[in-house]
């Protein structure tokens, strides 16, 4: 491990104040033996760093996903006081609210076996690759502005869902601090065209499999089942949040210069959360947020209309099992020195993981926990687990968002083949479809730690509990 970072238990360690000058709290991060090995020190420093911001609570947290990125480290959580503390598009990400759901099927395995052409027909159906358009929305100002207010709810007004949907969502799939207003020209142009599109990098739409289940009662309040054929969608707000986060940044840049606020990487620009500029990126954010919720909304209605189409099951039997955001920043109600406290928790490549009895569950799941679902990487399992009372406790009710990559996009390009990592996945029995090969490299498994370990640690810790094993054997990748 790292010198100077402390072990202080089972797969958990300390980055302790004096690790770097200026350290308000400690560093925590949980990861195991194993995953160590993968560990960038560049990920601590940055670890470190976000715990010299102002107002910060308890402490700087890392999830075993956990690897170098902009400002924070992905996997990285903070929670901010609301009166001292401060908001930073860093502690979000350039893709606002990447996020993954989750539908279920009443069909099997055997339904879909040589069922290649679904894939095909899915590829051809939901826009996928940068710079892709919508295909199911004419693009209009008005269309934009009811994303970016309503959020999920717009989609499911206009005809691209059904109201369970909503309750299903993160937040209802709507943050309502939302302000169009403080999104600049530029990201609604980029924004306009694209709702209902995959986009590029990490995003996908993953015909899959339940292939184990871990806990039975869990599993049946979330509508799951053994050999169960699953669909999941993995995207964000594209061009317009990655905008958002390109405009907010030079503001907030000079916002620390305004507000006396030094810090030991300009990348974590930040305001005070009270300041106008903090509250124009928030209502921002908020906005970038509802579009991604919108636009995963779409792409569902699609999928939905080609498996009824296909198989001849009704709309309502692919029911969502949940959607959760990956990037955002968000006011929630945490225990703080045993009171009871509203503080601004920022999630960057990290999952929201309420426990049992939160009250923005939906009423039949309050018994069990908030669902959390953790994506593979295109050839390996994704997960299904349940929020926990621990992770309330410890990590202002967070856990880890994926497996975290290991090798950076140019470097899979060199060292791998999309063509032959395609047809690796295809021996497999797993069909891959993408808009060029490097898109497949780029993504290849290699490039990601293993989802199994990443999920074992936050089981063990418990800020995240085992729910089932879904397997792929279709994916379409952006």
């Amino acid at each position: 491990m790292i010198e100077g970072v402390k072990r202080t238990g089972t797969n958990e360690w300390e980055v302790p104040v004096g690790y770097i000058p200026g350290m308000r709290v400690p560093g925590r991060f949980f990861l195991s033996e194993s995953l160590g090995s993968m560990l960038e020190p560049g990920a601590i420093q940055q670890l470190a760093n976000v715990a010299t911001m102002p107002g910060i609570l308890k402490n700087s947290l890392g999830m075993p996903d956990i690897h170098w990125g902009y400002g924070f480290p992905i996997g990285g959580v903070a929670a901010f006081s609301l009166d001292e503390g401060v908001i930073s598009p860093g502690g979000v990400g350039f893709d606002i609210n990447c996020g993954v759901r989750l539908l279920t099927t009443p069909l099997g395995r055997k339904d879909v076996a040589g069922q290649g052409s679904l894939i095909d027909e899915l590829f051809r159906a939901v826009p996928t690759g940068v710079g892709a358009k919508s295909s199911s929305l004419k693009g209009s100002a008005k269309s934009l502005e009811g994303m970016m207010i309503k959020g999920a709810r717009w989609a499911v007004e206009n005809g691209f869902g059904v109201s369970r949907d909503l309750a299903r969502c993160e937040e209802g799939g709507c943050m309502k601090e939302a302000d169009s207003s403080t999104v600049s020209t530029k990201a609604k142009q980029r924004g306009i065209p694209q709702g209902g599109t995959l986009g590029s990098g990490n995003h996908f739409l993953e015909i899959q499999i339940v292939s184990e289940i871990y806990d039975t009662s869990a599993a049946k309040a979330f509508g799951l089942s053994e050999g169960q054929v699953c669909c999941m969608i993995h995207c964000g707000s594209r061009g317009l949040g990655h905008q958002v986060c390109t405009d907010h940044l030079k503001v907030l840049e000079a916002a620390m210069r305004k507000y006396h606020i030094t810090l030991p990487d300009r990348q974590l620009a930040c305001a005070p959360l009270t300041s106008p500029e903090g509250k124009a990126y928030f209502g921002a954010m908020a906005a970038s947020a509802n579009y991604a919720w919108a636009n995963r909304q779409m792409i569902t209605h699609t999928a939905r209309e080609i498996f009824s189409r296909r198989f001849g099951i009704a709309y309502e039997e692919m029911p969502l099992v949940y959607d959760v955001a990956h990037n955002v920043a968000k006011f929630e109600i945490h225990t703080v020195d045993g009171k009871q406290t509203e503080v601004c928790v920022h999630r960057k490549g990290a999952t929201r993981a309420f426990g049992p009895g939160a009250p923005d569950l939906p009423s039949d799941l309050a018994a069990i926990g908030q669902p959390v679902i953790i994506p593979g990487s295109m050839g390996t399992s994704s997960y299904v687990l349940r929020g926990t009372d621990v992770a309330m406790e410890r990590t202002f009710g967070s856990t880890c968002h994926g497996a975290g990559r290991v090798m950076s996009r140019s470097q899979a390009k060199k060292r791998l083949s999309g063509k032959e990592v395609a047809a690796d996945l295809a021996r497999q029995g797993i069909i891959v479809r993408a808009p060029h090969e490097n898109a497949i490299a780029d993504e290849a498994p290699d490039v990601y730690k293993p989802s199994d370990e990443v999920v074992g640690v936050v089981h063990d810790v418990g800020i995240s509990r085992l729910v089932a094993r879904l397997t792929p054997i279709g994916v379409i990748k952006g």
